[in-house]
């Protein structure tokens, strides 16, 4: 049994438990100062020279792609039915047997995502995907902490405390190879969108190659809210075993989150990672 911190980690991997301590740097000794009798002129540059002078590009951030986190957000009271289903299903999945607990999408916004293709006209829509976020402070996910209105949400969801929600969360390579194996044109097995997939201007990656290069220009960009807009689909289904950590607010929540797991062979570290739930900053 691997040993964990109050906050779900193997101890020594916490920042909080375990912090860590930085290394001390020996202070050099100043340099001796040699007296000289006139100071030296550099010699004047010459063509040659001015190719070590000349300004060098930036070097790109490195990016393991397939070890990107993806995120889920669901409330607590739709844990059961998940672990009954063995997978997080899509919202237009004939899998159902029973509906969420808690819906989080508005009924408006569930309609939006079934009448958007995401390849094309005869394409497969985004109702037909599991959603994930890119970052633990996805959009959407800021204004249900927040408690404001928004027409994407349920009506519920404003007066449900943000605490009661979890994130499940994997990673891109532990999906990346779920539905690759029936996947064509118009039901590609993973979309990459750069926005809110039911709006009309969000541009759409549907081919490995796009949504590799997508996905480096929503991490690597400039555009620092570009990874909090973005959403990454998965077709009709996402089998529990991909999920590697459940995030709860507070340890209240883990034990709660814990019991609901304990009927299950479904055992994903239960994290304490408060940062994730608190109201956004403005």
């Amino acid at each position: 049994m691997i040993d964990e911190c109050i906050h779900g980690l193997e101890r020594g991997r916490c920042d909080v438990c375990s912090p860590k301590v930085a290394p001390k740097r020996d202070t050099p000794a100043p340099a001796k100062v040699r007296a000289t009798t006139a100071p030296r002129r550099s010699a004047p540059p010459t063509l040659r020279g001015t190719a070590s002078t000349a300004p060098r590009k930036p070097a790109l951030r490195p990016l393991n792609v397939g070890e990107q986190r993806i995120y889920h957000v669901t409330h607590v009271g739709n844990l059961p039915g998940i672990l009954a289903t063995g997978a997080l299903l899509a919202d237009a999945s004939a899998d159902w047997q029973t509906r969420p607990v808690t819906d989080i999408s508005s009924p408006e916004n569930r309609e939006a995502r079934r009448r958007t293709p995401v390849a094309g006209d005869d394409s497969a829509a985004v109702a037909e995907y599991v959603p994930f976020f890119l970052s633990p402070t996805a959009t959407v996910w800021d204004i249900l902490r927040a408690g404001t209105p928004d027409p994407r949400l349920s009506s519920a969801t404003r007066d449900i405390p943000a605490a009661e929600f979890v994130i499940l969360v994997s990673t891109i390579r532990q999906v990346s190879g779920i539905h690759s194996g029936d996947a064509s044109p118009a039901q590609p097995a993973i979309v990459v969108a750069d926005g809110d997939a039911a709006l009309p201007l969000t541009r759409f990656a549907a081919s490995t190659d796009t949504h590799e290069r997508m996905l480096r220009r929503i991490l690597l960009g400039d555009d620092d809210d570009a990874s909090s807009r973005a959403e990454f689909l998965v077709r009709n289904a996402v089998p529990l075993n991909a999920v590697s950590l459940i995030g709860v607010a507070h340890n209240n929540a883990r034990e709660s989150v814990r019991g609901i797991l304990s009927s299950s062979d479904f055992a994903p570290r239960v994290a304490v990672h408060p940062p994730w739930f608190a109201a956004p900053s403005e």
